[in-house]
């Protein structure tokens, strides 16, 4: 899966093109809290495109306002990244320099990710708009198979929900989700509950973290030199296993 079939398959209005090139002092200027972060720009970023803005005006999708969140425009983004680059953070900074929500596009050598993060008004400061928890990224398979034609598919802006840009921005992230969940368990499916879709996003974070401990537990337990220790390491490792199979079985 290239970013162009990606691009292809979101089947973008015309009206909404902008396909510009954005400077990377932009991002230095607007997304680069530190020097550090600037640093990690400057080696790590390519090129930026700014492919689309979606709008009432080039979408025909309603704008969104409460008193926590306004989405006025959706900005969809491609971002080449150098070999080298700590991606992670990188894409952070991305979708913090931009004001309003983001469908990112990463490239990264043979790699390509989508992200996204949904962003609401800072609780501090007036006019300031901060990204509203973690942001939901899957890199995506590079085989062509059933789950990868699925997820394309379901990328197609006119199969989001189009009540507001609020609900169309939360349509591609479930579809993020159930290519996350796909991955894990072979299976993707699109939810039309939200509840079971936030139960969905529950199972793939404890995932995650179970993932992680897993990974430490085998480390610690292959450097462990007492059997003793190697005994406790793999009896833990074992639970955490059973309690991965249970959680992915949620997904």
């Amino acid at each position: 899966m290239t970013a162009a079939s990606v691009i292809a398959a979101l089947n973008l209005p015309t009206a909404a093109s902008v396909d510009q090139r954005v400077p990377k002092k932009l991002l230095l200027e607007n997304g680069a809290p530190t020097a550090a972060d600037k640093r990690l720009i400057n080696e790590g970023v390519e090129a930026i495109q700014w492919l689309a803005v979606l709008k009432p005006a080039s979408c025909g999708v309603p704008e969104f306002r409460n008193e926590v969140r306004e989405y006025l425009e959706i900005a969809v983004l491609h971002a080449i990244l150098r070999e080298q680059a700590k991606e992670a953070r990188l894409i952070e900074l991305l979708h913090r320099a931009v004001p309003y929500p983001v469908l990112l596009l990463i490239e990264r050598g043979n790699s390509v990710s989508v992200s996204l993060a949904h962003k609401r008004q800072a609780l501090k400061e007036v006019g300031k708009v901060v990204m509203d928890g973690v942001s939901a990224t899957v890199s995506l398979p590079t085989a062509d198979n059933d789950i990868s034609a699925a997820f394309l598919e379901a990328m197609d802006i006119a199969r989001q929900p189009p009540a507001t840009l609020h609900a169309l921005y939360q349509g591609w992230m479930d579809t993020v989700l159930a290519l996350q969940a796909a991955l894990l368990s072979g299976d993707f499916r699109l939810l039309d509950s939200v509840e079971r879709a936030q139960q969905r996003c529950d199972a793939l974070q404890a995932s995650f973290v179970l993932q992680g401990q897993i990974a430490s537990l085998r480390s610690a337990a292959a450097k462990a030199s007492q059997m003793a220790r190697q005994v406790e390491l793999n009896i833990e490792l074992r639970r955490l296993q059973a309690e991965l199979s249970i959680t992915r079985s949620k997904l």
